[in-house]
């Protein structure tokens, strides 16, 4: 079983925890299911969760570079040197990131609102970007956009593999049972 969960801004993916905060225990309701990777609380969109360990093994092993989808958000206009640095790989405290597929968007279609919304600034423009990895550093995108000038302000994972958001709204889960494959 594979479920795509569209996670809320400020859940964590965990289902417990020691301090009292949101977690996926309010809106998965399926016993015995584990995520598939992680979404740090401040950033929303697609988490996988299933009960099947090799399935989970396949889809966070960095080998099987199995590539993950974000709108990002970001504080200033993005220019073709900072997308550049982006793409070639940016130098974080833990290392060199692997190359990235980095293009200017348009604001995503049909977007949810965020709750609470991104802070606005009538100084300062946003830019919309969306970048594509394989690997899965600690929030990782948000650390290559502060890198290179342009701080995240609001994060949407919204393409894992052959798995897509679509259709879902944050809270929603949809299941998929059956041969699972990649």
């Amino acid at each position: 079983m594979l479920i795509l969960f569209n996670k809320p801004y400020n859940v964590l993916s965990q289902f417990a925890d020691s301090e009292g905060r949101e977690t996926l225990a309010k809106y998965i309701k399926v016993r015995d299911v584990y995520a598939a990777g992680r979404l740090d609380k401040d950033s929303e969109g697609l988490l996988l969760l299933t009960d099947n360990g090799e399935l989970q093994n396949k889809i966070t092993y960095p080998k099987k570079k199995i590539e993950k989808y974000y709108w990002v958000q970001v504080e200033g206009e993005v220019n073709d040197q900072s997308v550049a640095q982006l793409e070639c790989g940016v130098k974080l405290k833990d290392g060199v990131t692997k190359p990235a597929r980095v293009s200017r968007i348009l604001p995503p279609e049909n977007l949810w609102p965020r709750t609470p919304p991104v802070r606005f600034r009538k100084t300062v423009p946003t830019q919309w970007l969306e970048v594509i990895i394989h690997e899965g550093k600690n929030r990782q995108v948000r650390r290559m956009t502060a890198a290179v000038g342009h701080p995240t302000l609001r994060l949407i994972r919204h393409r894992i593999g052959q798995w897509q958001l679509t259709g879902l709204q944050p809270g929603e889960s949809r299941i998929l049972e059956g041969n699972i494959s990649l």
